[in-house]
Formats: C-alpha cells, structure tokens, sequence
C-alpha cells in the first residue's frame, strides 16, 4: 500500500522525502509490535539498530530504563572540522510506548499482540526522529550538538522524568528541547502550537467512602455510601463551576465508581469508591480544587453520618512553553509549510503529556502536527482501537526535527 507524499519546503524536506519508503517500513513494523511504558525492548533495540544504520556519532541507552539517546555532532565538531564547533546542544524529543488497548483495525501492520497497540501515534514519533537522526548525520549543516531522544512510558509512566532523574540533561546538557506529537483534528501539512500553555496537568483522586452495610429492605438502620456517592459526585461538579473563575480552566470528572456486588441486590455495601481526574493549568486553581475536593467530600459525607477520605496524586504538570522557544518553533515551521499552514495560537488541550516535566528543567516548545484526513488516514480520534498513524507526514515531521537543528545552529 503507498503512501502519498505531502509538498513542503526546505532542503532538509526534499533529502528526507527519498527515502520515504523506509521510514514507513519502520513505523509500521513498530506498530505491529507495540510495548507498554519501560517493557519497549524490541522498540529500543529497533532504535538503536536504526541509529547505528545511520551512522550517528554515538547510541547511549538503558537511560530511564528503556530510553535511547542517540548524538550527532555538526561539521564544525573537534575531530570533524576545521575548528571546534559552537558549542550549543539541542534536545529533539519522541516517545517510543504504546496502549494497553486491543486494535480493531485491519491494516496489514496491525498490533500482533493481544491487548496493546499504539493507539496514540508514537510508533509515528519514532520513526520521525529516525529520519531527522538519518538526515542529520548524512549532511552535518549545522553547527553545535543534536541529542535525540527517545523516551519510554509516555502513557501515564512518566518516563521523561525518568530519564531526567536518571541524569539526562547532566550528561547531554541541552540548552533547550522540542517535542511534537501528531494531531487528527488538523489537516495533513498543518502545524499548530502557542507560546504559553498546550496541556494541561493531570492528577488522579481516589475518593473512599466508608458507611455502614445492611439490609436494603432497611435502610433506616445502615448509612449507605451509595447514597453519599451520588451526592459526591454532584457535589465535585460544582467546584468548576462555583470556585473556579471564569476565565481559568478547570475539568473535575468521575471517572469510575466501585460498591456493592452486582449479584447482591438487598445488600447495602459499607463502602464506596470513587476514581477520576482533575485537569488545569494554573497551580493556583490546581491547589484550589484539591483543597475544595477535600472539604466538600469529608462535609458531605458527614452530613449523612459517613466518612470519606481523598486520596489525590499530581501525576503530570501542565505543559507550557516557553515564549522564545515557541516563537522559534514557528519560524521554523513557517519556512518548511509556509505560514499559511501554521497556527500560532492553538487552543491547549486538557489531554496531559510527560514532555511537560523536560519543560519544567529546560527552555523548550511542544507543537502538533496535522495527520487528519476526512474519513482516511490519520482521522481517527487518538486512543481510539481504529486508530492508526498517517505515514504521509513522516517526511515532514522528520524535516521539522532537522530543521529546528539547523536553525538553532546555523553554520557560520
């Protein structure tokens, strides 16, 4: 099955456009073999071959577990040309793990394992660092230091952090770093980011509601935590809505409730669990809903004799850009598109992505880039199991890696 070539512009685009057919072969064997965050053997051994292939300067892995961090010096390097080189590193990021999501789709790369697939597009991610990594070590225009890195446990592992705890940017000492990830809602050869917040932050509450259990047909004489659940849960959508100013962002979901045994129907539990999500963008309002989530519950649950206790966990912070960074990022995407197909001020996601924790240590920028056909490639809803990645922007995807290289670091 072929796969279309979008037009763009730029040197790096039209070199990495040849070969083409290569990256998809890449990115589709990735796909058939999926692996969750910090179990990506085969994907990191893939990278690394790949690498090797290409002829970069230096493969270092196990970093954060299972991540790849492979190094490309520009001409002017000692030992490669005629003077020492700038001095400048700069740090392109992918993530390499999948879902644990079983694939409804029939492509002939569908997952080959039961209950994973890569449902969020990072086999595509890979593939097009792997291209900028092959683009960049055959033509060498520029003039510092390229870290590619390739990350585990993006989906809920926090393997950027991972990898920063396990001393990243102290042995590649990046003076900043730049991420992508694909986009259906945008149209292929279209890129979007702004220079402040893109994701949001995602933190995960446990509400444990403890009552007392007995007979339904005698309620009088329990103190229901079903009962009291329900009024939790209304109650936590008022925090959004009553606390939390307009003009801030703030999501409060239920995602799950836990009690009582299906099989039981006069029996009232004696507890009741409640598991969700809190998205924002602002620690100030992040700070309030914990604050008011704990209050609410433990008053609510008091009112009708029972107790409850929150459990609530900050796993991701927000995504934010930094302002230079981002301004950069869409010169350089403005010059392979044009800047027609770039959207400056994109509308951030309440989704999450761990490559918020690399921007809390260096200057960087997050962008998206467009995948979405109309009922074709690439349309399909990330985490969705018909999802698939459209193998049509892998050349340019790469050539925005490469691109962002260079320009950081032109030659003299």
């Amino acid at each position: 099955m072929s796969t279309p070539l979008l037009q763009a512009n730029g040197r790096a685009f039209a070199h990495i456009a040849q070969f083409h057919p290569e990256l998809t072969a890449l990115r589709r064997d990735l796909h058939a073999h999926p692996e969750l965050g910090y179990e990506e053997v085969y994907t990191a051994a893939r990278v690394t071959q790949a690498l090797e292939l290409c002829g970069v300067d230096e493969v270092h892995t196990g970093i954060g577990k299972t991540g790849v961090v492979g190094i490309i010096h520009g001409r002017n390097s000692k030992g490669k040309g005629k003077k020492a080189d700038s001095g400048k590193m700069i740090g392109l990021r992918a993530d390499m793990d999948a879902l644990p999501m079983t694939e409804q789709s029939e492509v002939a790369w569908k997952s080959t394992k039961s209950g994973l697939m890569h449902g969020c597009g990072h086999d595509g991610h890979t593939a097009m660092l792997v291209g900028a990594a092959r683009y960049l070590a055959e033509t060498r225009n520029f003039d510092g230091t390229v870290a590619l890195i390739f990350q585990p446990g993006e989906e809920g592992y926090a393997g950027a952090k991972a990898m920063i705890d396990d001393g990243l940017f102290e042995r590649f000492p990046v003076q900043a770093v730049f991420g992508m990830h694909n986009w259906p809602h945008m149209r292929p050869g279209t890129i979007g980011l702004n220079p402040g917040a893109m994701m949001a932050a995602s933190d995960r509450f446990t509400i444990e509601i403890t009552g007392r259990g007995g007979h339904g047909a005698h309620p009088y004489q329990n103190i229901d935590p079903v009962l009291v659940a329900a009024h939790v849960i209304t109650a936590l959508q008022s925090i959004v809505s009553r606390n939390i100013r307009a003009i801030d962002s703030g999501v409060v979901s239920v995602c799950a409730v836990q009690t009582g045994d299906l099989g039981a129907m006069s029996v009232v539990p004696s507890k009741a669990t409640l598991v969700g999500t809190v998205r924002t963008f602002n620690p100030s309002v992040q700070d309030l809903i914990e604050r008011r989530m704990t209050e609410l519950c433990s008053a609510v649950a008091l009112g009708f004799g029972a107790t409850a206790a929150v459990k609530y966990e900050r796993l991701y912070p927000p995504t934010i850009n930094s302002n230079p960074e981002a301004l950069f990022m869409m010169q350089v995407a403005e010059s392979i598109v044009g800047p027609a197909q770039v959207v400056r001020d994109l509308d951030p996601s309440m989704g999450s992505e761990d490559f918020s924790f690399m921007l809390q240590v260096k200057p960087g920028a997050y962008m998206r880039i467009g995948q979405g056909t109309e009922n074709g490639p690439g349309s399909c809803a990330l985490h969705n199991n018909r999802y698939d990645f459209n193998d049509a922007i892998l050349p340019l995807g790469a050539a925005m890696h490469a691109s962002l290289a260079e320009q950081f670091m032109p030659l003299a």
